[in-house]
């Protein structure tokens, strides 16, 4: 059994990313991104695999149509911040997945990953929660 862990959404129109994490700044029990108008099917499968103590729900687009689908839960939702998340997510991914051939000599700023990170931008949301959290 896995210890209780917060979920992070990243609200968007289209898609959502969800992360589950224990601790700040480590490894995420999973990341996903999920169509939005399957989120809520993918948030019960989640809640039935890990014991989640609280939901950290990205304050940007689409919060509020998001914050509905989560309150049902019966779970703590904390709205967080989400400034800078896109551009932090992107190192976050560079990170975890370091360019190889020819992408590794241009300066990450300059790239783009090759897929969305609403995820990794979900991670950080979590993260934020926990750091706040923190004692």
């Amino acid at each position: 059994m896995n210890p209780p862990a917060v979920l992070g959404i990243d609200p968007g129109t289209r898609k959502c990313g969800y992360a589950v994490v224990v601790e700040s700044r480590s490894a995420p029990l999973e990341l996903g991104i999920v169509p939005t108008d399957e989120l809520s099917g993918r948030l019960r499968e989640l809640m039935m695999r890990f014991t989640l103590r609280a939901i950290a729900l990205g304050g940007g687009t689409h919060a509020d149509a998001i914050a509905t689908v989560v309150g049902g839960l019966g779970l703590p939702v904390r709205v967080i911040d989400e400034r800078e998340t896109t551009l932090l997510a992107r190192r976050r991914y560079f990170s975890a997945n370091p360019p190889r051939g020819w992408r590794r000599f241009v300066p990450r700023g300059m790239l783009l990953p090759p897929r969305p990170i609403d995820d990794f931008a979900a991670l950080l949301i979590a993260e934020r929660l926990l750091d706040i959290e923190r004692p």
